[in-house]
């Protein structure tokens, strides 16, 4: 059943909460052992949940939404009295003392945290979920195939069936990746469009990159689910002064509305599977009445991961001679070849990058208005293998060039729907739906016109 179906099951009396939590426990029982995925089970709060859903039901007070549904939470997003570990032993005991605001807003719709989810260390080990504190994750289509990150747990929850949503976060392409690998949609929403607190490990705010480039957003297997999750996290938080009250959708687009499609952005090249599922999706949304316009390329794509690669280390740099520590054997493999490559700027070259960052955002906001869409891929191959990103500088290219078009949209602050388009070789393929700032309606119209035609790949058994 999608979220919205179990949601309306619980509302109607079909099945209580109760069950329905009880019928997630015992997939998670299944299923868990061989994927990975779930890491802290919180199987005894998820129930006394649900009988207070029940208890609320049964005196006839209103249910929201999300009634029941059960929903996994990255382990970087704190659980109110749940460790918030972020897959690190030096975390394990550090509880939240409160739910981060996407978490209270969905417990608000009625959603049951079930569990926290697998991710990189730290979230900065590498693409592949592999932490060290929980081990791998492995990606239920092939086991030899990673499940992308770093959203992995997530996304392989929800792919699975061990929970009807997952919560994760993208900067880069942490949801749209791992939901191209594993067959379920994701959400990157825009730059200030959910309420969030980056403040977990102390009192102190974070530097501008990761004010703007993290986004919470959640991973369904449907589109539809996608959009019930979207109309819950939208809004403003007196925690978060970045929310903006935009409302969740805008005015409707005279058809047809254009769609530029762009298979190889960058032109760095572009897996044949990956290829054919942008022209699938391309057709499907012709055959739904929009215009695609294959067009030569997106904006300052180079300009745009440069500056990107040397922001983001820039602000990490001071702090790197501690954290590196804490990521356990080998974990910092990928985050120290990039600083090698990429020095940290000066006072004077930082300020530029802040006005090439802002030229680049006027730069896609202009081709988005001429096209309100774009059509193009999550990743630029098939689900590589397991942490091909920290064995060498060959591997680490290859992963940083396959998620390109991820990084330079996390960079613009524009949000995007990944969504499934089928199979090949076994394995999934999908693609990824751009749109203008504050419109992820448009990108959810057009996600849910593919997966009208192209169907929907999940829940799957994992397979060897």
């Amino acid at each position: 059943m999608s979220a919205a179906a179990q949601a309306q099951a619980v509302r109607s009396a079909e099945i209580s909460a109760v069950e329905l939590i009880d019928s997630h426990l015992e997939r998670i029982a299944e299923v868990n052992p061989q994927v990975n995925a779930v890491t802290q089970l919180l199987a005894e709060r998820a129930r006394e949940a649900a009988a207070r859903t029940d208890r609320r039901r049964a005196a006839g007070e209103p249910l929201g939404p999300l009634a029941g549904v059960p929903f996994t939470v990255k382990e970087t997003t704190p659980v109110e009295g749940v460790p918030t570990t972020f897959g690190s032993e030096r975390f394990r005991a550090f509880v939240a003392p409160a739910d981060a605001p996407p978490v209270a807003r969905l417990r608000a719709a009625g959603a049951i945290p079930i569990g926290h989810s697998n991710m990189p260390t730290l979230v900065l080990a590498g693409m592949h979920t592999r932490s060290e504190l929980f081990g791998d994750t492995v990606n239920p289509w092939d086991s030899a195939r990673t499940p992308g990150g770093t959203s992995g747990g997530d996304a392989v929850a929800v792919a699975t069936g061990m929970a009807g949503l997952g919560l994760g976060n993208d900067s880069g392409g942490s949801i749209r990746v791992p939901a191209q690998f594993c067959g379920v949609a994701g959400l990157k929403p825009t730059t200030g469009r959910f309420p969030s607190d980056q403040r977990v490990l102390g009192p102190d705010d974070p530097g501008p990159a990761s004010q703007m480039l993290v986004t919470d957003g959640p991973l369904a297997r449907t589109v539809g689910d996608l959009r019930l999750a979207y109309e819950v996290l939208a809004g403003t938080d007196p925690r978060d002064p970045r929310a903006v009250p935009v409302p969740a959708y805008g005015d409707p687009l005279p058809a047809p509305v254009k769609v530029a499609m762009v298979a190889d952005p960058g032109g760095q090249g572009v897996h044949p599977a990956v290829r054919r599922a942008v022209e699938t999706a391309a057709d499907a949304l012709r055959d739904a009445g929009y215009e695609v316009c294959e067009v030569e390329d997106v904006p300052r794509m180079d300009e745009a991961l440069e500056a990107y690669g040397r922001i983001t280390v820039t602000e990490f740099a001071p702090s790197w001679p501690v954290v590196r520590t804490l990521l356990g054997k080998g974990g910092d493999r990928y985050i120290a070849m990039a600083m090698e490559r990429t020095p940290p700027a000066d006072g004077a070259e930082f300020m530029k990058l802040m006005g090439t960052w802002m030229g680049i955002r006027r730069s896609w906001a202009a081709f988005l208005h001429a096209y309100p869409l774009l059509l193009g891929p999550s990743f630029t191959e098939p689900p590589v293998e397991p942490g091909l990103e920290s064995r060498d500088r060959a591997g680490r290219d290859r992963v940083a060039s396959g998620m390109r078009l991820c990084t330079v949209t996390s960079f613009v602050g524009v949000p995007a729907v990944a969504v499934p388009t089928g199979l090949a070789d076994g394995l999934p393929c999908g693609v990824q739906i751009v749109g203008r700032a504050f419109r992820e309606d448009l990108c959810l119209g057009a996600a849910q016109a593919i997966e009208d035609r192209l169907g929907v790949l999940t829940p799957v058994d994992p397979r060897g």
